[in-house]
This record gives structure tokens, sequence and C-alpha cells, in this order.
């Protein structure tokens, strides 16, 4: 087949040989549109625009390039949401009729009846005044801006006012989302602690370890023998040395003392004969 397919330009002709050798009796219901209007035979678009090429300079991969589509509401909306970018953060209905929706509105205040007050009442606040009543771009803004924090403001003290009236009823609204979020942070934080608790602790006795040189299984299992060494009586030549002929001899006797008090007390009394 190639790089191209070729086929879907063909459909017309391969469409009337078919009916020309009875292959098909009657022709497909697109054939007399088809007909009227065959498909293009330029397969590739005409260059609309093409920026200057300096010679010797790598081309583009993307020679067709649509352009550029700027309005001027783009300006304001930039300057807007880049002051208060937590607007776009609220939810904002996109469905639109005809396209010039906007344009069905008075805009002689910002809020308008009907209309969620956000970011682009703003927008469109500021070009109403800037072609109205002739004011320049950066004053008109600061009027519609001080008018958007208004309205804000007092929507904010009717949803307060109304939240603290059904409060005052009865009514129960759960945690919030702040009061959710704490809790999943305090439940990590409680987490993270005991896991770095556990690590300190680590860290502790490897620094212990290597400051001794010893670790912990050796340093117990050398008490442990050290102690059976005591118990058992150790008589070898380095220990007689290192603790002395008397202090082995009265170790010895103590030891053989009480192993024969422990034998003793393992043999049962006798018996009590009555006469």
């Amino acid at each position: 087949m190639g790089r191209y397919d070729f086929r879907p330009q063909r459909v017309l002709r391969t469409a009337e040989q078919l009916l020309e050798t009875n292959r098909i009796t009657h022709p497909p219901c697109w054939h007399s549109t088809i007909s009227a209007i065959p498909p293009a035979q330029q397969l590739v678009r005409p260059l609309q625009q093409r920026k200057p090429v300096r010679p010797g300079t790598r081309k583009s991969s993307k020679m067709f390039q649509p352009a550029r589509l700027r309005y001027r509401e783009d300006g304001l909306r930039a300057t807007f949401f880049g002051e208060h970018p937590w607007e776009l953060a609220r939810p904002a209905v996109v469905l639109e009729e005809g396209g010039r929706d906007a344009s069905g509105w008075d805009w002689r205040s910002v809020r308008q009846a009907g209309r969620r007050l956000d970011g682009e009442s703003v927008v469109r606040r500021q070009m109403w005044l800037v072609d109205n009543e002739g004011l320049e771009r950066d004053a008109a803004y600061d009027r519609a801006r001080r008018e958007f924090y208004f309205f804000r403001h007092r929507e904010d003290v009717e949803r307060r006012v109304a939240k603290e009236e059904a409060l005052a009823t009865g009514a129960y609204f759960g945690l919030g989302p702040n009061e959710i979020g704490m809790q999943l942070e305090n439940r990590q934080y409680e987490e993270w602690k005991a896991w770095a608790m556990v690590q300190m602790e680590k860290a502790k006795q490897a620094a212990s370890a290597a400051y001794t040189g010893v670790s912990n299984d050796e340093e117990q299992a050398a008490e442990e023998t050290d102690e059976q060494a005591y118990e058992l009586g150790d008589t070898s030549p380095g220990r007689q040395a290192a603790l002395g002929p008397g202090i082995v001899d009265a170790q010895i006797g103590s030891n053989a003392v009480d192993s024969s008090s422990s034998v003793a007390n393992r043999i049962p009394e006798p018996a009590t004969v009555l006469r």
C-alpha cells in the first residue's frame, strides 16, 4: 500500500465499475452526491502563512500552524485571575447557547440577576466601563474590582447568617472540608511520629554499638557466659590468677555447700512410724 492510502479517492470510480459489470444492481445512496461533488484531488492544504526562513536553518516539522487568535478579553482575564487565582477553584458553568450569551446581560452593574458572580463578571463590567464611560483600563479595573469585593462580601455575610439561623433551628451540617482535612493531616502526623521514634531508637542503638565496637547481641552473649561461669565456679588458671587463690577456694566451697544443701533438700524426710 505504501505510505498513503488512495482507496477513499477511488470509491466513486469503484462503484461505477461495479455498476457497469452488473455486480451491484442498485447504486449506493451516496452515488449521486459524490458524482456531483467529487472528493478533492489535492492531498495537502495550501500554505496559508509562512514565516521567513533564514538560509541554512532547519525547517520546522510543524509546517501548517493555525493563526494565533487573540481577543480583547484575554488580557483582562489574565490580569484578574493572576491576582485572584483561587477564583479559578470555584465551579463555573461553561454551557452557552449562541456563543454571545454575555451580550444579553446589562453590565451597568457587576451583579446580574440569574447569573453567578465570578471573575467573568469583573471582565465584562470592566469592558462596559471602558466602552460606555470612557475610563482607562486600570481605572475601570479598580472600579469593577471594588464592586466585586462588595458583593462577594455581602454573599459571605448572607451565607454565614443563613448557617447560623439553620443551626439555631436544629440543623446539623457535619464536618466541613477544613475539619476533614485537619483530621487526615493529624492521622498522618501521628503515623509519621511513631515511625520517626522507631527510626531514632534504631539510630541510637547503632551509634552506641559503633562506639563500643561490640554489637548488642555480642554484649548480651558475653554477659550470659560470665553468669554461667560464675554459677558453675570457674576454676580455670586464668580465672584463678585474676581472682586469687583465696577467693577461688571460698567460691568453690560456697558452691559445694549450695549444691549439698540443694541435694539435701531433694531427699524426702522419713515417714513417722506410729507405735
